[in-house]
């Protein structure tokens, strides 16, 4: 047995990453490519043939047209050295991850946000859930979310949408689902008897709603459940002195990736998701998205560096 497994992993290894094809209608290219070069022949003769002489009126007029005529074809002539063999090369992604999962690079994902109004947490979390639902091994994956608004509805999205993680992403990666947003597949998916997985799909989609509900919900009463609030200590950081303009750093990480307990529900870790809300105060300027990026760019590098 173990002969067999090592044969079969001694032959994987010997199958090719990527694959090369041809383009298709080669051929007709290069016959119509070869009638435009013996055109663009005959206009130089043309041309050179038929110089009106000396002191003969249009003489530099028609130099200058064979000049320009002249390095116009040349450019061309150049761009068939890209054109006349067109070659495709797709990389088998699966044999890649497989092969060199372990030399793999930790990857930092960027989401940013400024208004849980005009940007809502909803649409916030759709993007997050797509982006932890990424074909890419967990524990080299971090994304941080941006809050520019330093809003506690957004950081409540995002405590939702982890725990919701835990079964879209083991979905999306079993049934591999495209696309990966829960509302945009859903839109697209909106009834059960389009998909095979009916039931699973009826369960998913049950909890996408619930949590939704649950967010729409705190955004519009403006008020987060007292049991969310007492469960999480980053909530203490909201208090009557934080505003949008005025506040202090807030760097909250949601899940660990390192953490062996953080989990979804096939038993594989979750990646890591940081909250991060950079300090504004209304006297000094904040540069807007730019400062709001240059504060997330020294967050991952006090990271990296830890």
């Amino acid at each position: 047995m173990g002969k067999q497994e090592s044969g079969g992993e001694g032959e994987e290894s010997s199958l090719p990453l990527f694959e090369s094809t041809s383009a298709r209608f080669r051929g007709i290219y290069r016959v119509f490519a070869s009638t435009i070069l013996v055109g663009i022949c005959l206009i130089w003769v043309y041309r050179v043939t038929n110089i009106p002489k000396p002191g003969e009126a249009g003489r530099w007029a028609w130099i200058g047209m064979l000049i320009a005529e002249f390095w116009f074809s040349l450019y061309w002539i150049i761009t068939q050295s890209v054109r006349w063999d067109v070659t495709y090369r797709r990389p088998f992604k699966d044999r890649l991850s497989h092969r060199y999962e372990d030399k793999l690079p930790g990857v930092d994902i960027f989401i940013c946000t400024a208004d849980p109004k005009m940007e809502p947490p909803t649409l916030v979390v759709n993007t997050l859930l797509s982006v932890l639902a990424y074909n890419y091994p967990t524990e080299k994956l971090n994304v941080y979310v941006s809050d520019d608004g330093g809003s506690e509805f957004t950081f409540y999205a995002l405590l939702e949408a982890a725990s919701f993680a835990k079964y879209w992403t083991p979905f999306c990666k079993k049934f591999n689902i495209e696309p990966r947003s829960p509302q945009a597949y859903f839109a697209l998916h909106s009834d059960v008897h389009d998909v095979k997985y009916g039931q699973e799909w009826l369960e998913i989609k049950k909890l996408y709603e619930d949590m939704k509900n649950r967010i729409e919900s705190a955004v519009e009463t403006g008020k987060i459940p007292e049991e969310t609030k007492m469960q999480h200590k980053g909530f203490s950081e909201w208090n009557l002195k934080v505003a949008k303009n005025d506040h202090q750093p807030i760097v909250q990480i949601i899940t660990d990736g390192r953490d062996t307990n953080a989990m979804d529900n096939d038993g594989c870790r979750l990646a890591t998701m940081v909250y991060v809300s950079r300090e504004k105060r209304p006297q000094q300027p904040h540069h807007f998205k730019a400062g709001a990026v240059n504060a997330l760019l020294t967050c991952t590098d006090e990271n990296f560096a830890a």
